[in-house]
């Protein structure tokens, strides 16, 4: 498993070290201490799949509130996606900066997002598969979001939503 900084604080890219043969092939998908060697310390406490059927489905920018903002790791298992982060941390160097990958079932790589930042995706193609290790377990009451099209943030999506929930659409402006 390979890690990689970016240019937002905390947030890291993951790719698989394959290991191949006339089977097919094998490869570590997690590995706690390669994370803390990476500067995460990760508990994975809950796994989630979000299933989408059609190409331009958004969900998101979401984040949880203190005191259990949440982490996670987030890779598609099928289809593909433009994964984003918005770092949402006022002390931080990147506050208010975006990062984006593709994600996909093919290039299997991974998005690590650290707590207090907020996490979108646009599905690039129909029924895709989106898995994401917790770090944290859900609370209703602490869930929030910034809207997906915020100036604050100018994210540049590589399309248009097609589908995504009223919650999403209706997040108010970041107020910096």
């Amino acid at each position: 498993m390979l890690i990689e900084k970016t240019p937002i604080e905390g947030v890291l890219v993951t790719s698989l070290q394959k290991f191949e043969d006339e089977r097919g092939f094998f490869a570590r998908t997690y590995c706690q201490q390669e994370f803390k060697d990476a500067g995460v310390d990760i508990d994975l406490l809950q796994t989630n799949v979000s299933g989408n059927k059609h190409k331009g489905t958004l969900r998101g920018l979401h984040y949880q509130d203190d005191p259990y903002p949440d982490k996670k790791i987030v890779t598609c298992t099928r289809g593909s996606i433009f994964d984003v982060v918005v770092d949402l941390r006022k002390e931080s160097a990147t506050y208010c900066q975006w990062f984006g990958e593709v994600l996909s079932a093919d290039n299997r790589k991974g998005l690590y997002v650290p707590p207090g930042c907020a996490h979108g995706f646009i599905t690039l193609q129909d029924n895709t598969d989106v898995n994401y290790l917790m770090g944290e377990t859900f609370v209703a009451d602490l869930a929030r979001g910034v809207r997906w099209n915020d100036a604050a943030f100018g994210i540049e999506w590589p399309l248009q939503p097609v589908t995504m929930n009223e919650r999403d659409e209706k997040y108010p402006d970041w107020v910096r």
